[in-house]
């Protein structure tokens, strides 16, 4: 039986060495492919922008993604920054003659696009080509695709256009059938994040606020569509209230597309103007291999620098990670930007529905400070609300997109009362002693009384007067002003423009810009850094897999079930006084 176990243990340890072995070799062949000399771009390249995948505000490289392996499922991650940055070199690069689009269905918020799509405008100032093929287009796609000269459109696909929608999930009915009885403490007539607990449909305030927030986004994305394909918008309008674009001859009779055809028809159409012989290939490049060849936008001072932190997901205290904005780590990072002499100027770039309100202020506080030794900007991406706007209101200027949802000035509180369902459904029953009558509160196991509610009320209340009053002094306006548009309301940023929630509408580079001017930089004059630094290749894909792992074991275990497994943890992580707008908004 030893001589049994002893083989058991040796094989055990041949297994961990060889996986050890495995991955180590895995990285010095990865950093054998990192380490590569600069890619030379031909003469006569074009530029292959795929967005037909997530895109965030800074990219991730996965050095194993083109080779396969046990790795490879792990793709590179386009980054705003990456495709904003290509944009720019190739506007200037004499070797790139035009931009190849795949935008069928980007995974992006409106604001990330809207960002894409004014690059892709300026680009076209170079007299460069813009094309684009596709076998169908989401809404989100089109409007990327709209400013291309030649738009294919399969002769058996489809184009979505029925106007824009937003959707919400309410759980009352599970927590009722679970025997589940969610406590919400809220300030604010529009504060909706609740009533996924709390109702089975939306109050007529949350309908109110979404339809005049989808209303002011579909201005805007109809607006730029009718200017790039020179429909009128009210001809727009009516297309899709008739769905009269039901296939693709209808895209083409309506003029949303120039042809209907394949993508080999495209490239036809493409080697002729670029008069490269039919049998050749096009030299098509992508994004992160053009960084490594093309010619970057002109660096400036080395001594003068815009830094421009970008705080991405929901906010938590602690470190948070890849995909959440923890407070620690946040103060940590611009403490230390703030300390670095050669950065004159600060952009928060902000993409965050909010979370923790304790750490909402914590970050406040360090933004307060940083602004009265440095200029402070901030730049709202797809959502800076509520938690996302409590950052925002510390710096000295906002700067959002037309289509950027912000506002969502609200709070709220929520603990879920579980004692029935320990006790009715598991049979689980609780009991226990204190030293004072409210000694376990606040308590998930039993009723709290009104006296114990009404107290958590009233620190709900406390922070809704703390959130908006230090919003009115940031805004410089009177509290009751802030709060007619508080609430817990939703705006665009159009409409928050308009309402003095916002000061300029724009881009990241827009931002940058009144960052600069605020410094006393002259453009050209000062380098563009973001933070936190962009992570080594290994340490970025060592930490997906390990994310992805636990990802891939729940979505295996529950399949179509999984994204409602995610939500219910997201919900169980809700505890506490939040500073969040709706759950999770999608306008598609």
């Amino acid at each position: 039986m030893l001589q049994f176990f002893k083989y058991v243990l040796a094989t055990l340890v041949g297994i961990t060495v060889f996986i050890f072995a495995s991955f180590f070799i895995l990285v010095g062949i990865g950093s054998m492919l990192s380490s590569e000399e600069k890619v030379v771009i031909e003469e006569k390249s074009v530029l292959k922008l795929d967005l037909n995948k997530a895109i965030q505000e800074v990219g991730v490289e996965n050095p194993f993604a083109d080779i396969g392996g046990p790795f490879g499922d792990n793709e590179n991650a386009v980054g705003l920054k990456d495709i904003i940055e290509a944009l720019k070199s190739a506007q200037k690069d004499d070797n790139i003659k035009g931009i190849y689009l795949k935008t069928e269905g980007p995974e992006a918020g409106w604001a990330t696009l809207e960002e894409i799509r004014n690059q892709l405008v300026e680009f076209k100032k170079s007299k460069k080509f813009i094309v684009t093929y596709g076998e169908s287009y989401s809404e989100k796609g089109y409007y990327i695709a709209s400013v291309a000269d030649k738009i294919y459109l399969n002769p058996a696909g489809g184009l979505e256009w029925n106007g824009l929608s937003a959707e919400y999930s309410f759980f009352k009915g599970t927590f009722d059938k679970l025997e589940i009885k969610p406590l919400v403490f809220r300030v604010g007539e529009f504060k909706s994040a609740i009533e996924m607990f709390s109702r089975k449909d939306m109050s007529d305030s949350s309908k109110k606020q979404s339809v005049e927030l989808i209303t002011a986004i579909n201005d805007n994305f109809l607006k730029n569509i009718s200017a790039s394909r020179k429909i009128p918008v009210a001809e727009l309008k009516g297309l899709a209230d008739s769905l009269a674009v039901d296939n693709p001859k209808a895209a083409l009779k309506y003029k949303f597309v120039t042809n209907l055809g394949y993508q080999d028809e495209l490239e036809s159409y493409l080697k002729r103007d670029l008069k490269v012989e039919e049998k050749k290939k096009i030299a098509y490049v992508g994004v992160d291999k053009y960084l490594k060849g093309g010619s970057k936008v002109d660096d400036g001072d080395f001594n003068k620098r815009i830094g421009v932190l970008v705080a991405e997901g929901e906010i938590t205290s602690g470190d948070g990670s890849d995909e959440s904005i923890g407070s620690d780590k946040f103060v940590k990072e611009l403490k230390a930007i703030r300390e670095n002499d050669k950065i004159k100027a600060i952009v928060i770039r902000i993409n965050s529905p909010g979370g923790s309100a304790l750490a909402s202020d914590v970050m406040w506080r360090e933004i307060q400070i940083t602004a009265k030794k440095k200029p402070v900007i901030a730049s709202m991406s797809d959502v800076a609300a509520s938690g996302g706007y409590y950052m925002a209101m510390g710096c000295d200027k906002i700067v959002a997109q037309p289509n950027t949802i912000t506002g969502s000035i609200g709070i709220f509180g929520l603990i879920f009362n579980v004692s029935d369902f320990m006790n009715n459904k598991l049979g689980v029953t609780f009991d226990g002693v204190g030293t004072s009558p409210h000694a376990d509160w606040p308590t998930a196991t039993r009723e709290m009384t009104e006296f114990e509610k009404s107290m958590i009320q009233k620190g709900v209340n406390e922070g809704y007067e703390t959130f908006t009053k230090k919003a009115a002094a940031g805004r410089k306006m009177s509290v009751e002003k802030l709060k007619s548009l508080a609430q817990g309301r939703v705006w665009s940023g159009v409409e928050a423009k308009q309402n003095g929630l916002v000061d300029v509408l724009g881009g990241v580079d827009d931002a940058i810009r009144i960052a600069a001017k605020a410094a006393k930089l002259n453009e050209g004059d000062y380098r563009v850094r973001y933070y936190p630094e962009k992570k080594k290749p290994f340490e970025e894909l060592f930490t997906k897999v390990m994310g992805d792992n636990e990802e891939k074991a729940t979505t295996k275990a529950l399949g179509e079930l999984a994204p409602y497994a995610k939500m219910y943890k997201k919900l169980m992580n809700m505890g506490g006084t939040q500073t969040r707008m709706p759950f999770k908004l999608v306008i598609r």
